[in-house]
């Protein structure tokens, strides 16, 4: 099942409390909801974290923790998340922000070179800003509700299984 394999690939909680560069946020890291693996918990991490995925800054797992402290969400599912957007997906995934905010403005697609780098960020704002961010808000927030919607449905259909599995196994033992 899938909650066992992501509780056991995800850090100790008291490990986490006590390290030292994480304790600037003191009690909040405490939250006992940052840490549970529920259907609520996950869907909400699974959104927190596809939609920080798609704010174009540096550090966008600290948006995450952010906001999974924010809505009492799972923390490490929701920075997880955040590795949908890497170094190999970035430009795609970022290029289908601008012309999807290109679209919505009725704007034409000028034709850039995307570069990972702070200065290329900073420069090309200018040009191609307002479309771009518009695209990243759209396409996180409904990637978000996507997300946050499927799992919830993935989760309930899971269990949903385990259920019917388990009542067929009392049925099959009241027989014999």
């Amino acid at each position: 099942m899938p909650k066992r394999f992501i509780q056991k690939i995800s850090p100790d909680p008291e490990k986490l409390k006590k390290h030292k560069y994480l304790k600037v946020f003191g009690v909040l890291l405490h939250d006992p909801n940052l840490w549970h693996f529920n259907r609520r918990s996950i869907s909400g991490a699974f959104a927190v974290g596809i939609f920080c995925a798609f704010i174009p800054v540096p550090f966008q797992m600290i948006f995450a923790a952010a906001g999974a402290m924010l809505f009492h969400v799972n923390l490490p599912v929701s920075v997880l998340m955040v590795w949908l957007s890497n170094p190999v997906t970035m430009p795609a995934m970022f290029y289908g922000c601008y012309l999807l905010g290109a679209w919505i403005l009725q704007t034409p697609p000028q034709a850039f070179e995307f570069e990972l780098s702070w200065q290329w960020l900073t420069e090309s704002l200018a040009h191609i800003g307002e479309p771009f961010l518009l695209g990243c808000l759209i396409a996180g927030a409904v990637s978000s509700l996507t997300g946050y919607f499927g799992i919830r449905i993935f989760w309930r259909l899971l269990m949903i299984k385990k259920w019917n599995s388990r009542k067929f196994r009392k049925i099959s033992f009241r027989k014999e």
